[in-house]
């Protein structure tokens, strides 16, 4: 099999963990799926930090960006109006500026 240039490498995990417990090298699993030795040694590495985590009771971390915590209705209208305050000072700021004010 020719070699990838990139593939999600969880398509074929459960292949990969079935290569492992039959014994198979990093570079066998790697020639047999296609991939580099080198994507199989950081997925190992990283399968096992996993499981090492899970085993010790550390949740794993969530992916992507942290939500804001949504604001209440005060904190809302604040924000607002300290929005609305910055808007009026550059206004006036730039009236002043070209002079028409």
């Amino acid at each position: 099999m020719s070699k990838r240039k990139y593939t999600h490498i969880k398509e074929v995990e459960s292949q990969i963990i079935a290569m492992r417990e039959a014994g198979k090298t990093r570079q066998e699993i790697a020639d047999e799926l296609g991939l580099e030795k080198v994507q199989i040694k950081a997925w190992v590495t990283r399968y096992n930090r996993r499981k090492k985590e899970l085993q010790q009771g550390i949740p794993p971390k969530p992916k992507g960006r942290r939500r804001q915590k949504p604001l209440s209705s005060a904190e809302e209208y604040e924000r607002e109006i300290s929005r609305l305050q910055m808007e009026n000072k550059l206004l006036r700021d730039f009236l002043e500026s070209t002079e028409r004010m």
